[in-house]
């Protein structure tokens, strides 16, 4: 076994974690059942992303062992937008990713104090 799951134990004692445990103690209180377009909003993401799967499988996986005059083939894009396409959605994510990191980190920038 790796030494970082004998090291779970420890961390589970920090500070964040009691800060966790009363916020989900309050979000119970509360209600914490999703409304029902959240519902909807989720579920709709499930099914987007089922389909997006399924397609992308059998566009790389199986149609490359189809005969390329068969029918199926007009349905799908070419093989090099197989690479092209989820290139281009990482980069743009990394480029999101980074601009929201930036974005918080200035905005809670504590100012320089003054020495005179």
């Amino acid at each position: 076994m790796s030494r970082a799951f004998f090291l779970l134990p420890f961390f589970c004692h920090l500070p964040l974690s009691r800060f966790v445990l009363e916020k989900k103690k309050k979000a119970k209180m509360e209600g914490d059942r999703a409304t029902g377009a959240d519902q909807v909003v989720g579920f709709g993401l499930v099914i987007f992303s089922l389909v997006t799967f399924t397609y992308y499988t059998i566009w790389v996986i199986i149609l490359p062992f189809i005969d390329s005059d068969h029918i199926i083939h007009k349905y799908f894009l070419p093989r090099e937008y197989a690479i092209i396409i989820p290139l281009a959605a990482g980069l743009f994510l990394l480029l999101f990713v980074g601009l929201f990191i930036t974005y918080v980190m200035l905005k809670n920038r504590k100012p320089a104090k003054k020495t005179n």
